[in-house]
């Protein structure tokens, strides 16, 4: 299933990790939405933080923003 939004987070996967996915590139793993700011702001968006996150249109959840695992 393709997203029409330019990044994707997915499900967790069995180490808690999740994939993140931008403009179709696979940046790493997250395992935390600290982990997934700093993905942003390593793809030119500098001052993303946790809120922005968590809150913005960009970003398509697989799983929801609150399904990590501990």
């Amino acid at each position: 299933m393709a997203s029409d939004k330019p990044v994707v987070i997915y499900p967790p996967d069995e180490d808690g990790g999740r994939r993140v996915r931008v403009d179709g590139k696979i940046l790493g793993r997250a395992y935390s939405v600290q982990d997934v700011a700093r993905f942003m702001q390593e793809a030119g968006l500098q001052e993303f933080d946790e809120m922005d996150v968590v809150r913005s249109a960009l970003i398509e959840w697989r799983g929801g923003p609150d399904a990590w695992h501990t």
